[in-house]
């Protein structure tokens, strides 16, 4: 009998090495057809997920409450298993090279506990080779087993998509790699148990790996094309959302659109890619390009929020900010790599102070990783200007009287160090509208509505 027979009978178990986004879904989906232990070195998070909280929101309390995974600590438990899905993040250096150092930790801890008869599956994001040259090496010394004689490796890349209720691991087509035949096949029954959508078979653990990293890569380009769209189009006062509309009526326009890109997977997995290309002697010229507009276009928005706030006759040193939405996607408590806080340490170098809402986002993670605090809607008060800058749901039912009544009341007074300030960035002063400036950067409002009742209103 073979491992996949013994897995289905329960008379193996598999584990899942990390336990957030990624590995909590996978564990808990799996547990509905067979025994699985859920090891992840953080026991706050054990903890939450034995009292059945989901602090991930992925798939909810009452989920997590009737789960039957084997929720862990400790790291020996994974010698229970003969079949090991190792599911960490893997992120970047200040320096935008990657941090191999979560999925080394785990081979480390894995190898401690790896037992003959044993496949590892890796799902973290990697350039091509970090499996075989990287981890491999380092589950052999822990082990003090061999590859290829011992146990066995393989390589399938999540494509969970946090926040997203539709796309989930069920029904997106599972890309599965081993290091031969019999592990590839073996890897690929055991995902078919809870992939609906079936099995894809790379055939290699590397072409797995670079299918991965494009994925991202692409995507981050196509943002950054209408993200430097955005842009010229702004300087030609013409409405990018109204273009992307026109276009988007020919049948194969692709649908992206400007934003700011954060986050685990599109705003890091590039730097993969290129990190990996240069030490083979060649240097990206689109992807690090893409890159560039899009680790910039935080700045862009405070800056183009500072203009509008001059435009509007605003007090830029001790001004109010408010700004809607922190995590680094829409319906996603994750603010990993969010580029919000880009706009708000911007802002900050102005004197602007910056009150932050958002009902979704990790309130730990938020202070430990930035040193942010949230406000309650209720607390906005005397605004000098309001950034939507994520789309929760939660914010879709807010009016724009609503938000008007947030605003400090700022009717047009002459004031020569404004207009020396605007002059200097030949902005003319509006004296017109009721001066709230309100920065719409996914377009949720309707730009006709929010000039109408006298907005200056701005959006990518």
């Amino acid at each position: 009998m073979n491992l996949y027979a013994k897995i289905v009978n329960r008379e193996e178990k598999i584990s899942i090495l990390g336990l957030g986004y990624v590995g909590m879904p996978i564990a808990v989906a799996f547990a509905k057809k067979i025994e699985v232990i859920g090891f992840d070195v953080n026991h706050d998070k054990i903890n939450l997920y034995k009292n059945g909280i989901d602090p991930t929101k992925e798939v909810g309390n009452d989920v997590i409450k009737n789960t039957t995974v084997d929720f862990t600590g400790d790291e020996t438990r994974l010698r229970e298993s003969k079949f090991h899905i190792v599911a960490v993040p893997t992120p970047v250096k200040g320096d935008r090279t990657p941090d191999l150092t979560p999925i080394e930790s785990a081979s480390r801890t894995l190898g401690r506990n790896l037992t003959k008869g044993s496949i590892v599956v890796f799902e973290s994001t990697v350039y091509p080779g970090v499996t075989e040259d990287i981890c491999v090496p380092i589950l052999e010394k822990e082990s003090g087993l061999k590859c290829g004689q011992d146990f066995k490796v393989g390589y399938s890349p999540e494509r969970i998509n946090p926040g997203d209720q539709e796309h989930r691991l069920e029904t997106i087509i599972k890309v599965v790699s081993g290091m031969d035949e019999e592990t590839l096949d073996i890897v690929a029954k055991v995902y078919e148990l809870v992939v609906d959508a079936g099995v894809f078979k790379a055939e290699s653990i590397k072409v797995a790996e670079a299918a991965k990293v494009i994925e991202n890569a692409q995507r981050d380009i196509n943002i950054a094309f209408m993200n430097e769209l955005s842009i010229i189009f702004n300087k030609m006062e013409i409405d990018t959302k109204a273009v992307l509309e026109a276009s988007g009526t020919k049948w194969n326009f692709l649908k992206f659109h400007p934003g700011l890109v954060g986050g685990h997977c599109i705003g890091v997995d590039p730097y993969y890619l290129t990190y990996k290309a240069e030490q083979m002697g060649y240097y990206s010229q689109i992807i690090l390009s893409g890159r560039k507009i899009n680790d910039d276009m935080g700045k862009y928005v405070a800056e183009s929020t500072v203009k509008k706030m001059i435009k509007a006759n605003k007090q830029i040193n001790g001004a109010k900010v408010v700004i809607f939405g922190v995590t680094f996607k829409e319906n996603c408590p994750d603010v990993r790599n969010t580029k919000v806080v880009d706009v708000i340490k911007e802002l900050e170098e102005y004197g602007i102070e910056v009150k932050v809402v958002d009902p979704v986002a990790d309130k730990g993670d938020l202070w430990h990783e930035y040193r942010i605090n949230l406000s309650e809607l209720e607390e906005i008060k005397e605004m000098d200007a309001a950034i939507f800058a994520v789309p929760h749901e939660e914010f879709k039912t807010i009016r724009l009287n609503e938000i008007k009544a947030m605003f400090r009341e700022n009717r047009y007074i002459d004031n020569s160090a404004m207009r020396e300030i605007a002059a200097t960035v030949d902005i003319e002063i509006d004296k017109e509208n009721d001066n709230c400036v309100l920065i719409d950067l996914k377009g949720m409002f309707n730009r006709k509505e929010a000039e109408q009742l006298s907005f200056l209103y701005w959006r990518l």
